[in-house]
């Protein structure tokens, strides 16, 4: 297409009309399209990898798995589904796709016959897989179906009689989950003959095969390694029946394939998982951290023998998040995928546990698969949509080899990205980004849109976000940073708001940015607006609470009570531990740090929104807010976005609403407005 349109140019230039250059539009996103889970063969040569697409039609997502060669040609569709894995030999790819409306697991042969055999059918639903080293099993994880709690047996039914169904009985502090809703059973691990077969549950009982945080679900695909010779299963859990801890007390274990029998490795205090078993067989990597009461304790990497024995502390100075950990193939190194400054930078730590930083800053970087010279990762920049590349691991090198957005942002003008730090109170520096719009002059005003991340324990990084691109095409500078709580720059950092969010250090790292915004002279200080979710919700209402400096503000999916928050949401656990001491026992943090409690302060017009069915920061959070609003008679609206859970733009159609919804209550103030309103 390129070549047609340079022969086209080239043989009108002499009548060549400028076409003036597009900006980023809502209709933009109908196409959009992002690439991942890039999977290497085990001979090198060609690449699997995941493109999932908008679907126009049914309000959601669509995912495929394509193939190219390793140096990016030939890319061409390969099959409907995801989750694809080589098998070790390479004849073979098994992937996750939907039969019959649920998630089953298939193999594909790659040869040019192509055939396809389902391996697992409605009885179980698999959530992740792993081959074993010898290709002859898979490896999965399904939720078998809990017993209730309590049974009771009911009068008998009258024949043709509809009655109500029984009722979830409850005993269980983490009994539901975002996104999934109330807990019907736990996770347990399978095999299944990769040549298809009945699949043979593991490991049973009131307990669910995973390191989880509080009730979620915080490994993945990572919940699970094979020993070298096929033989077992090491994986990570609770699997004390009566433990209430949502995870925090998980332990490393290994079963055996054949027998069923499970050994502990690791029982020490603590979240431990992500336990991975190198390539050669001999050693288990894995992370954790000890018993804290804080809601963010710091992380250890460990390394034991494959029997448990040897287990020795590499590093206990870990202050950023490790995304994704594997093996490099010679067992001597493990890669890392590390939040670093707003960047996720490839690493690559030795068996000393000395750290090598192989990626430079700017980019934001997920590993799927590596050979000895390359790392195939999904790749981020301001300007590059998510794609696939390839590391070079001497050098850090990065080649870029797709470009799956490139027909939609050919002609299109994004707004300028340019990354920022600034001072605030106590000599902390804060770093984060301005995006200006398309057409930016400095010598305009503009208003100005700070946008808030959620967490706390979080970082906005420098990847490309259509949200701000497509707020700075409609005229807003927007302004977006790590303030202290963040991750990605050091523990000190993050812990800074232990026992105090929201609070005096967040919000001066926050109010700072502004000022050193507003220092540049372009922005209009009479149209400053706010909006963030989930934690950036509760800072959006904590900043009106506490300034009025904002024109108009939008709160989604925000933490309004930390008291009433602590028994109802999800991740109850987590919940609990922000602050010291109990909340029944002195509920007096609780309500200091709650933006409930200072709502007669608030004269800012603030819009709430959250998903209707948000299980993490529920709807009555923001609908308390809201009453409270209207009793103090702040202009607000309370918009409740149907089919969300928590967050309100997982569905394309909901991104629209949420962009859209922001911009019509900003316009609502401003001088402008004003202005209207007095005519």
């Amino acid at each position: 297409m390129a070549s047609i349109r340079a022969l086209l140019i080239a043989s009108v230039v002499l009548f060549f009309v400028p076409v003036q250059a597009e900006q980023l539009s809502l209709s933009h996103y109908l196409d959009w399209e992002q690439a991942g889970n890039p999977q290497v063969s085990p001979d090198g040569k060609r690449i699997l990898f995941s493109r999932t697409r908008v679907n126009k039609l049914t309000d959601g997502f669509d995912t495929e798995v394509w193939q190219m060669d390793a140096d990016g040609g030939r890319q061409r569709f390969l099959l409907n589904g995801g989750a694809a894995a080589w098998s070790p030999s390479g004849d073979r790819v098994a992937y996750i796709a939907p039969a019959n409306g649920k998630a089953q697991l298939f193999v594909r042969w790659m040869d040019d016959e192509g055939a396809v055999s389902q391996i697992t059918w409605d009885t179980v639903e698999p959530k992740d897989f792993k081959w074993s080293p010898d290709g002859k099993w898979i490896a999965f994880r399904a939720e078998v179906p809990m017993k209730p709690a309590m049974s009771i047996e009911l009068p008998p039914r009258p024949p043709g009689a509809t009655w109500t169904e029984d009722p979830p009985v409850i005993d269980k502090l983490h009994y539901r989950t975002d996104r999934i809703g109330m807990k019907t059973g736990y996770s347990h691990l399978f095999v299944v003959p990769a040549s298809g077969g009945t699949p043979r549950q593991l490991t049973e009982g009131n307990w669910d095969v995973g390191r989880h945080f509080f009730g979620m679900d915080a490994e993945g695909n990572g919940s699970m390694s094979w020993t070298a010779d096929s033989g077992a299963l090491v994986f990570s859990a609770v699997m004390d029946e009566d433990d209430e801890s949502g995870g925090y007390n998980s332990g490393i274990h290994k079963v055996n394939v054949a027998s069923g029998e499970i050994t502990t490795l690791v029982d020490a205090d603590g979240s431990w998982g992500s336990a991975l078993v190198s390539p050669d067989g001999r050693h288990v990597i894995y992370i954790g951290s000890r018993p804290s009461p804080k809601p963010w304790p710091v992380t250890e990497i460990r390394m034991m023998n494959v029997d448990g024995s040897n287990d020795r502390l590499l590093r206990d100075d870990i202050d950023t998040p490790f995304l994704s950990m594997q093996w490099a193939p010679n067992s001597r190194s493990v890669l890392i995928d590390a939040a670093i400054e707003g960047s996720i930078r490839l690493v690559r730590m030795d068996m000393d546990g000395d750290f090598e930083t192989i990626t430079a800053p700017g980019s934001v970087i997920s590993t799927g698969s590596a050979t000895a010279s390359t790392a195939l990762v999904s790749y981020v920049t301001s300007t590059i949509t998510p794609n696939i590349a390839s590391v070079n691991l001497r050098n850090g090198a990065i080649t870029q080899l797709t470009d799956v957005n490139a027909d939609i942002l050919r002609d299109v003008t994004l707004g300028n990205h340019e990354e920022i730090w600034y001072d605030s109170s106590d000599n902390t520096r804060v770093h984060g980004w301005v995006i200006t719009p398309p057409d930016f002059d400095p010598d305009k005003q503009y208003p100005l849109l700070l946008m808030i991340h959620g967490g706390p324990q979080g970082m906005y990084s420098v990847g490309f976000n259509f949200r701000f691109q497509e707020f700075a095409s409609a005229g807003y500078v927007v302004l977006y940073t790590n303030p202290r709580g963040s991750t990605g720059y050091g523990y000190e950092f993050t812990d800074a708001i232990d026992n105090a969010y929201p609070g005096r250090v967040d919000f001066d790292d926050l109010m700072a940015g502004v000022d050193s915004v507003l220092e540049r002279g372009y922005v209009d200080e009479d149209r400053l607006y706010v909006s963030g979710c989930s934690g950036g919700g509760v800072l959006t209402a904590w900043l009106v609470a506490n300034t009025d400096r904002f024109t108009a503000a939008a709160s989604l999916c925000p933490v309004i009570n930390w008291l009433s928050m602590a028994g109802t949401s999800d991740v109850a656990g987590w919940a609990q531990k922000q602050f010291r001491s109990e909340y029944y026992e002195d509920p007096a943090k609780w309500i200091e740090h709650s933006p409930l409690f200072k709502v007669a302060n608030v004269t800012t017009p603030t819009l709430l929104m959250t998903g209707e069915k948000d299980l993490r920061t529920p709807l009555a959070q923001a609908e308390e807010f809201y009453a409270a609003l209207k009793k103090q008679g702040v202009p607000t609206m309370l918009i409740p976005m149907k089919e969300e859970w928590h967050g309100t733009w997982s569905k394309p159609s909901n991104l629209f609403r949420t962009q859209l919804y922001l911009r019509k209550w900003f316009e609502q103030y401003g001088p402008e407005a004003a202005e209207t309103d007095a005519d």
